[in-house]
This record gives C-alpha cells, sequence and structure tokens, in this order.
C-alpha cells in the first residue's frame, strides 16, 4: 500500500513528536527544515492543528505568552504518533520527481529519533518492481513507441532516485547528527 504524499498534517505530528510546540514556532521549523518546500501559511497551521486536536491526534498542552500575543502549545497523542509512525513506514509509489516527499520522510523519522534505514530500504525495492514492470512492458515487441519512450523516460528517472537513495543511505549519519537524533 502506498502513502499520500506529503501532507501538512504528517509534517505537523512529526514536528510535534520530539516535544510540544505552538503553531508559530512549527510554522518557523518546517520552514527551515524544508527549504525546498512552500512556506507554510500561518493559517493552514492553525486550521490543520484545530483539524488534528478534532481528531485526537494532537492535544492543547498549555498555552505561553512572552511580550506578543498569548500562544497555544501543542503535543502529539499516542494516537498520533501511531499515524506518524504509519505514515513513515509506507513507501511511496514509485514515480519521478518523488525526490522531495522521500527527503522528508527521512528527516521527520531521524527527527522522531526512527530509523530511516527501513523506509529507504523498502522504498528502493517499491522502486525495482517498478523498472521490472516498466522493462517488461517496453519490451513487448509489440508495444507502441510512445508507451517505450514514456517507459524509458520514467525507468531513467526511477534509477536516479535509486541513486539518490543510496547516497542517502551513505549520509545517514551525517544528517542525523545534523537534524540532533
Amino acid at each position: 500500500m502506498y502513502s499520500c504524499a506529503v501532507s501538512t498534517v504528517h509534517v505537523l505530528l512529526g514536528l510535534l513528536a520530539s516535544r510540544p510546540r505552538h503553531g508559530y514556532e512549527l510554522k518557523r521549523e518546517h520552514d527551515t527544515r524544508f527549504p525546498a518546500a512552500k512556506p507554510l501559511p500561518y493559517g493552514q497551521v492553525y486550521a490543520t492543528l484545530g483539524r488534528l486536536e478534532r481528531d485526537g491526534l494532537v492535544l492543547v498542552d498549555g498555552t505561553e505568552q512572552d511580550s506578543g500575543p498569548e500562544r497555544t502549545r501543542y503535543a502529539i497523542t499516542e494516537r498520533g504518533a501511531h499515524a506518524l509512525g504509519r505514515w513513515l513506514a509506507q513507501v511511496e509509489e514509485p514515480a519521478p520527481y518523488l525526490g522531495g516527499t522521500m527527503q522528508t520522510k527521512i528527516v521527520l523519522a531521524l527527527l522522531t529519533r526512527r530509523s530511516a534505514e527501513p523506509y529507504l530500504r523498502a522504498q528502493r525495492e517499491a522502486h525495482l518492481t517498478r523498472m521490472r514492470e516498466l522493462t517488461a512492458r517496453k519490451s513487448d515487441p509489440g508495444a507502441p513507441m510512445a508507451d517505450v519512450l514514456a517507459a524509458d523516460y520514467a525507468i531513467l528517472h526511477l534509477d536516479a532516485d535509486l541513486r539518490w537513495m543510496e547516497t542517502t543511505m551513505n549520509r545517514l549519519n551525517d544528517l542525523r547528527a545534523e537534524v540532533g537524533a
């Protein structure tokens, strides 16, 4: 079973897994940890936190007030931690341009003190399976040239993902140290 792509729900749960935070801090952490992603609008952060609280995945852990307005601090619940764990374990459907989702899952796994290696191994296997399917499709003597070219395109992108996964596996210790896990 494949997961849905990166969602604000999963990112916020992953950021809350290490400690309770308020919405402003979650937005800032997201924008810092995932610079290639579109910055999160504050409204989206707070709307998502409201849905997460409604669904029992987070709870209000208190309020804080510095020199500015009062800020509500949220904490992940056990149910939220289980939902995050399920999402982190699900491999992505092998497709071109998947790197952002894979990178997000790896960083969040490390931030939540999980191992990224099992996910990378499972994702690698999913990519290899998809490459075998595409190779079989393009090897069919009756395959239209448009299908062969589309399969070639996908295979080459999947191969690039595989090389990226291998490089990432070799750099996990450095990434782990960088995210403070």
